[in-house]
């Protein structure tokens, strides 16, 4: 078991620890969020010129506390300028990444429309944030995989990934595709998420942040009750429990029918798309016969499927091919049209930075993560208007 992580000092952005040092010296609780609001509105300032922060709390402050525990210890910016990569060194000396990806839709103007999304022209930044360094999960196509969990993050140091990246640009998504498994580290995730979806502080929309699992059944009925609204991403790789195991060794812990029944319920209980993100690796789950079967698996629900073609690139050394480009055609082909299901392929973002999340730290330490998130055609809410868009011309 991986030892619990214990940060001294801790973070300012850890709402939980903030509130439980007030309470303790009995300091009103409602001086957390009149903090953290002052220091997203003042980037460079110190806690020290917040207006009326009573002498008790400026103790705890500056006693168990400091502004950042983390720092930015490397910064890459893709030769287009879309895609600005941050290796974020920990308190610790451990390392994750965070990727920000940029979006300008064709057009003009930078306002939002009524309903909240973005109209033609806006330009959309997307963060990508780590919620574990290295992952307990496996998945023979990652690399990450490989280096075991090293330990959870933090509540804060998630935020952190955030206040690191609005100094890059302003942030309208987050998404939990980084290193780690979210749910495996369920309350700093939940904590971390709702300082982001806090009106007051980083007033990000629910439904703008995204939390990708593999499948942890319990978190996820658990995060329709406690994050209603946010968005959930499943990575399934397979449509079937005995080649899902095989790609995905936890799956053997969450059969298949119950993983789609949790989602089912998720969908229904949080009124959002189920996003599915699906890893194609040459000749094992990316034949015709598993679209068709993929397809009856997910037809009729309220589904976005991502087909991510496997990189070699992002993971070296493992024995794995890339499905071709004819193969990953069809295969989107047959899901699209025979079960009417909106199905994209993700396309590189950031090749020239080694676009995806945990190059760096593989650079850095030979460790690393190889995930896929930046293979992008949109961001997440752009996939959900295309879809959106989709259905009204069917219609």
């Amino acid at each position: 078991m991986v030892k619990k992580r214990r940060l001294s000092p801790k973070s300012v952005w850890d709402e939980a620890e903030l509130t439980a040092a007030f309470r303790k010296e009995g300091v009103k609780e409602y001086h957390v969020q009149k903090i953290h609001r002052y220091l997203i509105l003042h980037p460079e300032a110190t806690w020290h010129t917040v207006p009326e922060l009573s002498k008790a709390a400026l103790t705890v402050l500056d006693r168990d506390f400091v502004r950042s525990t983390s720092k930015v210890e490397q910064k890459q910016v893709s030769s287009d300028g879309t895609t600005t990569k941050l290796l974020v060194q920990l308190q610790d000396g451990m390392q994750v990444e965070a990727v920000v990806m940029t979006y300008i839709k064709g057009g003009s103007g930078d306002e939002e429309s009524e309903d909240g999304h973005a109209v033609l022209g806006q330009q959309r930044s997307t963060l990508c944030v780590s919620s574990q360094v290295g992952c307990q999960m496996g998945c023979t196509f990652c690399a990450t995989g490989t280096m075991g969990l090293k330990g959870d993050l933090t509540a804060g140091e998630i935020v952190e990934q955030l206040v690191h990246a609005c100094r890059v640009t302003t942030i309208k998504n987050v998404v939990y595709m980084g290193m780690g498994e979210p749910l495996n580290n369920y309350e700093q995730v939940r904590t971390a998420t709702r300082t982001m979806i806090n009106p007051a502080l980083f007033g990000l929309k629910r439904s703008k942040v995204t939390i990708s699992t593999v499948g942890i059944i319990p978190r996820i009925l658990q995060l329709s009750e406690d994050l209603p609204g946010v968005s959930l991403a499943l990575s399934l790789h397979a449509p079937n429990q005995e080649l899902r195991q095989s790609i995905v060794p936890s799956a053997r812990a969450y059969k298949l029918d119950k993983l789609m029944a949790a989602v089912d319920k998720y969908e229904h209980s949080s009124g959002q798309k189920i996003f599915v993100e699906y890893v194609m690796l040459h000749k094992i789950n990316d034949s015709p016969e598993t679209a068709h079967e993929l397809g009856q698996l997910l037809k009729g629900r309220n589904m976005i499927v991502n087909l991510i073609p496997w990189n070699p690139v992002y993971s070296p050394g493992m024995q794995l091919e890339a499905p071709g480009s004819e193969r990953v055609a069809e295969f989107q082909r047959i899901v699209r049209e025979h079960y009417d299901i909106f199905c994209t392929v993700r396309q590189e973002m950031g090749q020239d930075i080694s676009g995806a999340c945990g190059q760096l730290v593989v650079e850095q330490s030979q460790g690393g993560c190889g995930g896929t998130l930046p293979q992008r055609t949109g961001d997440i809410e752009e996939l959900g208007q295309n879809m959106r868009r989709l259905t009204t011309a069917v219609a």
